[in-house]
């Protein structure tokens, strides 16, 4: 007998989403199979390769391992979501640029993985890079790109920053100048 299926209402992706499921279903499933959202992959289906990370309120896990109902209320980020405004975030830019993937199997988990990483440490070191990924596998690439994509990345999101500060500075400054003065 088939349980009765389940309410589950989250944000994925920064949208939220209602969606009826069987109460055995496990994040992974849910994404994949009723949302549609592939980028996350089936990989070992037992929590060792990380194909399968996703973000859970900012932190990475493996989807096949988390229940789908133990994510209600809660917010989840996969690798459709980390592009904005149509522009590639710095990781996939870092990615696609540094050859960091060959078959792509593995990359969405790198990817949010490193950019959980990334959201806590600004500027990891290499040590910490591979800390933060020992939990992902790649049977193709080989690590060293995928290490110095991260590393490129930071370095692409560290220039991004001082500029965009600069910028609302600068915005700042030219509208004061445009104050008639003892306005």
């Amino acid at each position: 007998m088939r349980p009765d299926k389940t309410r589950l209402r989250f944000v994925v992706n920064g949208q939220a989403v209602e969606a009826l499921i069987d109460g055995y279903k496990t994040l992974l499933e849910v994404l994949r199979e009723d949302l549609q959202l592939t980028g996350t992959k089936h990989g070992c289906e037992l929590g060792e390769c990380g194909a399968c990370a996703v973000l859970l309120d900012g932190e990475p896990v493996l989807s096949c391992l988390a229940l789908a109902l133990e994510c209600d209320a809660r917010e989840v980020t996969t690798v459709e979501g980390l592009a904005e405004h149509g522009r590639l975030h710095a990781l996939q830019e870092s990615f696609a640029d540094l050859g960091a993937a060959q078959c792509g199997y593995c990359t969405p988990g790198f990817l949010v993985t490193a950019k959980a990483l990334l959201d806590r440490e600004p500027r990891p070191s290499r040590e910490r890079i591979r800390e933060a990924l020992a939990g992902n596998l790649c049977r193709c690439t080989g690590y060293q790109q995928i290490v110095e994509a991260v590393e490129a990345a930071a370095a692409r999101l560290d220039r991004r920053a001082p500029a965009d500060d600069a910028m609302a500075v600068e915005g700042g400054a030219a509208s004061a100048d445009l104050e008639e003065p003892g306005s």
